[in-house]
């Protein structure tokens, strides 16, 4: 396969995920998903910025674009359980993410370079692997662009006023 065959391979299969972690940035609000209760240390488990609607409009938009590819393909059970898992995947990562930078005392909306790029990513791959595993070719590039889009959408997010910091 060609790389940019591998790049649009790699795109297809992760957009459910990219969807469900971008969602909540336009969808979410509300009430905190924990509740506003803080962990053993006194921090907050995962802070304000995590809330219930960002999750289920999240997990809502990643399923429906499952939903949608598997109509285009033809295989509608395949990719529907794909795009559920995977935004199910991107979410609960990107709690852990959170969950993390508040044990190291990182504020809501800090940099944590990595972490912020990659633990929505990892964990979707991890569920996603319950139905369908790709190439390592494909999860390879899904690591390697994962980083200058999450960068990429979250500055846009940032000039179109959806985001406090451009990172």
């Amino acid at each position: 396969m060609e790389l940019i065959q591998l790049i649009v391979a790699a795109i297809w299969f992760i957009l459910p995920a990219y969807v469900a972690n971008a969602t909540p940035v336009v969808l979410g609000g509300g009430k905190p998903i924990d509740g506003g209760h803080t962990f053993i240390d006194g921090r907050p488990i995962f802070g304000p910025g995590k809330t219930i609607r960002g999750f289920i409009s999240g997990l809502a938009a990643g399923f429906v674009l499952g939903v949608l590819q598997g109509l285009a393909t033809g295989q509608l059970h395949l990719y529907s359980a794909l795009g559920f898992l995977l935004a199910l995947g991107a979410l609960v990562g990107d709690l852990l993410g959170s969950f993390i930078k508040r044990r190291v005392n990182l504020e809501r909306g800090s940099a944590a370079p990595v972490l912020d790029q990659l633990s929505f990513v990892v964990l979707a791959l991890l569920f996603a692997s319950l139905v369908s595993v790709p190439s390592w070719e494909i999860i390879l590039i899904i690591l390697i662009i994962t980083p200058p889009i999450h960068l990429a959408t979250n500055f846009i997010g940032h000039k179109l006023k959806l985001k406090d910091r451009p990172y």
